[in-house]
């Protein structure tokens, strides 16, 4: 059985927070708000959780879900060997919407999914997915929809699509951004550009003016 909470409502986001909060700590998957749709999450350090999660998202490739962060101290401690590019970027553009892929700890005791020793990570600059976060701590994070399915943009169509595989539905009503989370590779020196999203080159250029942007990201069609 899932749980609604209207996050619109004072009340309603209180209580939903804690029933989150519960949710996780007992490996339970929830629903949250991010950006520009909603997300699955869970804790990221649960591997049957995270486990369940990709299962509900019945991606066959098993691609590894972001890890969303509370504060940007967090990197250290999930990455390795930070460039100083890098660490710009995230305390330029965090929270937003920049997701940084690092290297990982390889101290960290948790399963993503095929990382290949990397971790996708990300602050959400929507308050309730911060308000969460600052309580549990990171969380595996993926959008609320089945690989090759839009991504909802409210919480009804994530119930729609996921229904009782998850414990806590927090909404907060219709996603208020549209664009989706650039995301750039950030383990060399040289940080590289992998998806052009809410980030502009011109913005991840004002603090990293070397970063690498492949000319296919830069056409009509890449940049799409």
């Amino acid at each position: 059985m899932s749980f609604p909470f209207d996050c619109t409502d004072p009340a309603g986001r209180r209580s939903g927070v804690e029933a989150a909060v519960y949710a996780v700590q007992d490996g339970q998957i929830v629903v949250l708000p991010v950006e520009s749709s909603y997300a699955l999450a869970c804790d990221a350090f649960s591997i049957p959780a995270v486990a369940q999660l990709l299962a509900v998202k019945a991606d066959p490739a098993r691609r590894p879900p972001a890890v969303a962060v509370p504060t940007i101290s967090t990197l250290d401690g999930l990455a390795a060997d930070v460039p100083p590019s890098t660490r710009a970027l995230a305390e330029a553009f965090w929270p937003g919407l920049l997701t940084l892929v690092c290297a990982a700890q390889s101290t960290l005791r948790w399963d993503l999914g095929n990382s290949r020793g990397t971790v996708s990570l990300r602050m959400p600059v929507h308050p309730l997915a911060l308000e969460l976060l600052s309580r549990t701590g990171p969380l595996a994070l993926t959008t609320a929809a089945p690989t090759g399915v839009p991504a909802p943009r409210d919480c009804q169509g994530a119930r729609e699509l996921v229904g009782d595989e998850v414990r806590v539905y927090l909404d907060a009503g219709p996603a208020p951004w549209t664009a989706t989370s650039t995301v750039v590779d950030g383990r060399g020196e040289v940080p590289r550009l992998v998806r052009l999203g809410g980030v502009s080159v011109e913005e991840l250029r004002s603090v990293v003016p070397d970063v690498d942007v492949p000319q296919a990201l830069l056409s009509p069609e890449g940049a799409g």
